[in-house]
């Protein structure tokens, strides 16, 4: 058995590392990759697995183009030193952004989430006027686009989730821009024959962020587990970096929906009471666990991508 990452460069490794999926992706691709948001939690992680799969199945010339404000100099070193080409850029300045190369696929992972609700105008210029922006800008190219599973509504904890079919019907500031992030590429993929993939990604975890470090630092901390929000779906950040890369080759025109999570409908209580087990540490709980979750069905994902 594999042994758990110990240390951010071994979790870094582990997380770009080469798959049976992420191979066929690159293998499948045709053209350079260009991913704009590369400086973000998801981004380094699905440059450098996107530049060693092409590798690995032989496309030596094969270009990933990583474009961000790079605020700090530290993502930027590593990105160059795992061969992925940087680009330092302030997507929302339009005369910086006419500047990008064309290139045939791209990845739109700008996002503004966490303080949505606080400044609404800077969420809906991210989420909604920027992606309609280089989604025009790039209508020649295929689009693969984040979107979020926070644009449908919640529902039954006792359900299965919402599968690509529901009606979207967001909740918040946040979930109102990914519909509207979704439907303005859904414009412009109709509009110009854009081949165009929306992945709406609900809760991936890793070592460092996500709802089971959330937990583990609040059990080590001694903190009461709020159980009103009782349960959740997760999926592990290198299985959501594979199924990305793989969505250019599904792009299409109507643009194509995915939901992008796990199989399984997770209790918040079961997570930190094992959690607590292994931590050795209490696991104390607070709130009535509440009837409804954000929860989004992937049976059209492990369909097609297996578990």
């Amino acid at each position: 058995m594999n042994r758990h990452p110990a240390t951010v460069a071994e979790l870094e490794e582990r997380l770009s590392r080469p798959t049976d999926l992420s191979r066929q992706a690159m293998e499948a691709m045709q053209g350079d990759l260009l991913i704009l948001g590369v400086g973000g939690k998801m981004g380094p992680s699905l440059a450098r697995l996107a530049k060693r799969s092409a590798e690995e199945v032989g496309k030596q010339g094969f270009k990933v183009i990583g474009v961000s404000r790079f605020s700090t100099s530290e993502v930027r070193n590593e990105l160059s030193a795992a061969g992925v080409q940087t680009l330092a850029c302030d997507l929302l300045d339009p005369l910086a952004r006419a500047k990008l190369p064309q290139v045939q696929n791209v990845l739109l992972m700008t996002a503004f989430k966490f303080g949505a609700a606080e400044h609404p105008d800077l969420a809906w210029a991210t989420n909604v006027y920027l992606p309609g922006a280089l989604a025009e800008q790039f209508a020649q190219s295929r689009l693969v686009c984040f979107s979020t599973g926070n644009v449908y509504p919640m529902v039954p904890v006792e359900s299965q989730g919402c599968s690509e079919e529901v009606p979207v019907q967001p909740v918040g500031e946040y979930g109102t821009t990914g519909v509207g992030r979704e439907r303005l590429l859904e414009f412009v993929s109709r509009r110009y024959g854009t081949p165009v993939s929306l992945v709406r990604l609900n809760y991936a975890v890793e070592l460092r962020y996500g709802v089971l470090v959330d937990l583990g630092l609040q059990l080590l901390a001694g903190q009461p587990i709020d159980l009103g929000v009782s349960h959740v779906n997760l999926v592990w950040q290198g299985y959501a970096n594979a199924v990305t890369l793989h969505e250019f080759a599904h792009a299409a025109s109507p643009a194509r929906h995915l939901n992008l999570t796990g199989p399984e409908v997770l209790s918040v209580r079961s997570l930190a009471e094992q959690l607590a087990s292994l931590l050795e540490v209490p696991a104390l709980f607070t709130g009535t666990p509440g009837p409804h979750a954000l929860l989004n069905n992937a049976s059209r994902c492990l369909a097609q991508y297996g578990p």
